[in-house]
């Protein structure tokens, strides 16, 4: 293993002339400085599970492992970065912060071989080698994030506790929960029970696209109670990845009106009739622009708040069809109430609400980037708002020109629902082809974007939707390796897209995908899906063509 192997590829790597690495046995002692301690015991547990090498405490800071927090690494690199040198006497790795400590550990996990990501040692080896030289690293941006959407299709706890482990292995650091939807409630609020009771189940589920003709005729649902949130957030937090909730507003919400029925358009249509949605696609039943609705979600965000302690809190804001509010008395009331230009406003006007009481929570406003839309004149988007732009680059641009931070997720390039390449072999294929070099040569700011305005792009994600992906085996399968891609492109400084090395990175993802393997990573091969991964019979909806950069 050389130091240039780690995918994401580190800033920089310096390997000696000559001299040997450094060898871990059942003697290397491992020294934690003051702030390390949470990294020491994550080696311990997994690298020291995968070796069977005990890397007992030591004191001395001159042998063996060495874990440091230092003022230095942290002006030069920042809080994230860090520095891994190894020479014959010891590993040291020195953090700007925590976190940094904790991406060098996963560095050295690289360097010690796949067998370092296995679970326990699969056969007697004295001696591990770290290969001599320097890294130093830092991530390109902030935001680094994958978004899970477990409403749609429910994963498990312990599967979403592996991918708080596969996004820490790559050192990406925002897990966005795509907790409700139409589909599906996944969180339970002790102050409407039945939300969880009526909103976490549906009778049966579309198999395939929304036209398709099959069925699974099973009940689906599940969700994770409050105590299970608070364990994934402290899981979560241990590997320096903060957990974003989304909470839909004003759409995407039948699975809440089912459980509901007052949250819906009562005047137009028989909420109570109302079941959680079997099928997918844009719903017409949208929440209703009263005190009720207000009052209900600010309690539903009061409990929110105390479970996931991070600064974002996202509210959708998306595909929310305006024909229920223009058929009903008393939407239209709110908007002479409100003295409104139209029912467009009124999703500004929801989302603007809810937004500042956030903000007077110290809390801060994400959304689509559909929120840009509607909003009042006079107010704009709640200070602190932040926009991800999902449908192309444009609503980032937009965001970013009117003063608001933007992580940039666009569709054509970061959905990992989106099928991975052409022909009939491709499970349930779906949009456009996004293929691994596809994946590895998007950049998140666009050229548009210049000086104050390119600094506002937090970073990016990418968004595993669930609709056609009905449990981990396909989530691993929709994911990897384009995950593996996506977190280069979002931690390394790359050159531009048409000049990054794709060859280099390929060969470099021969070593990764032993790392998967040991991992238990179910991934697409590059040859293609193998026999249990297709899905004969069931459609898909494929585009052919190279997508619009919008």
């Amino acid at each position: 293993m050389k130091l240039t192997d780690p995918i994401p590829a580190p800033s920089s790597a310096h390997e000696p002339l000559s001299g040997a690495g450094h060898l871990l046995d059942a003697t290397t002692p491992l020294a934690a400085g003051p702030g390390t301690e949470p990294t020491a015991r994550w080696l311990r547990a997994t690298v020291g599970a995968a070796t069977g090498l005990p890397l007992a405490p030591g004191q001395d800071h001159d042998s063996g492992v060495v874990l440091r927090i230092s003022p230095e690494i942290e002006r030069k690199l920042g809080p994230e970065g860090y520095r891994l040198a190894v020479d014959g006497h010891a590993v040291r790795i020195d953090g700007g912060g925590p976190a940094g400590v904790f991406w060098g550990a996963q560095t050295l996990r690289q360097l010690l071989g796949p067998e370092a990501h296995r679970r326990a040692p699969i056969a007697p080896r004295e001696r591990w080698e770290v290969p001599a030289g320097v890294i130093e690293d830092a991530p390109r941006f902030a935001w680094r994030g994958l978004m899970l959407d477990v409403a749609r299709h429910f994963m498990p706890k312990g599967d979403l506790l592996a991918y708080v482990d596969l996004m820490a292995a790559h050192k990406l650091n925002v897990l966005h929960l795509h907790l409700t939807d139409d589909q599906g409630w996944r969180l339970e609020i002790r102050r409407y029970p039945r939300l969880t009771e009526v909103g976490a189940w549906r009778e049966r589920s579309k198999v395939g696209p929304r036209d398709s003709p099959l069925w699974d005729e099973r009940p689906h649902g599940g969700y994770y109670t409050q105590d299970d949130i608070r364990e994934i957030v402290a899981y979560a937090a241990e590997r320096h990845i903060t957990v974003v909730p989304e909470i839909d507003i004003p759409g995407h919400s039948q699975a809440a009106i089912a459980a509901h029925p007052e949250l819906g358009n009562t005047d137009v249509i028989d909420t109570a009739s109302l079941g959680v949605w079997t099928t997918w696609g844009i719903n017409p039943n949208v929440l209703s622009p009263t005190d009720t609705t207000l009052r209900f979600y600010e309690n539903v965000l009061e409990e929110v708040l105390e479970l996931f302690p991070g600064t974002f809190v996202h509210l959708g804001g998306d595909e929310c069809p305006r024909e229920q509010w223009q058929a009903s008395p008393a939407a239209r009331d709110r908007v002479r109430e409100l003295g409104l230009a139209g029912v467009d406003q009124l999703q500004g006007w929801l989302l603007g609400h809810f937004g500042r009481r956030l903000a007077e929570r110290g809390r801060r406003l994400i959304g689509w980037d559909e929120i840009l839309e509607g909003v009042l004149p006079e107010a704009g988007l709640p200070e602190g708002a932040a926009v991800q732009s999902w449908r192309g680059y444009a609503g980032g641009i937009a965001a970013a020109r009117a003063g608001h931070d933007v992580v940039m997720c666009p569709k054509q390039h970061v959905y990992f629902d989106y099928r991975q390449a052409p022909g009939d072999d491709e499970p349930v294929p779906l949009g456009y082809v996004r293929t691994l070099e596809d994946v590895y040569r998007f950049e998140p700011v666009p050229p548009q974007l210049t000086g104050a305005d390119a600094e506002r792009v937090l970073g990016a994600q990418a968004n595993v939707w669930t609709e056609l992906t009905e449990d981990r085996r396909r989530v691993d399968y929709q994911t990897f390796p384009r995950l593996a891609a996506f977190a280069e492109t979002v931690w390394s400084s790359l050159p531009p897209p048409s000049e990054r090395d794709f060859e280099g990175f390929q060969e470099r993802m021969a070593a990764h995908y032993a790392r998967l393997d040991a991992l238990g990573v179910e991934y697409r091969p590059p040859g293609g899906p193998r026999p249990w991964q297709r899905r004969p019979g069931v459609s898909g909806r494929p585009i052919d063509g190279s997508p619009p950069i919008v």
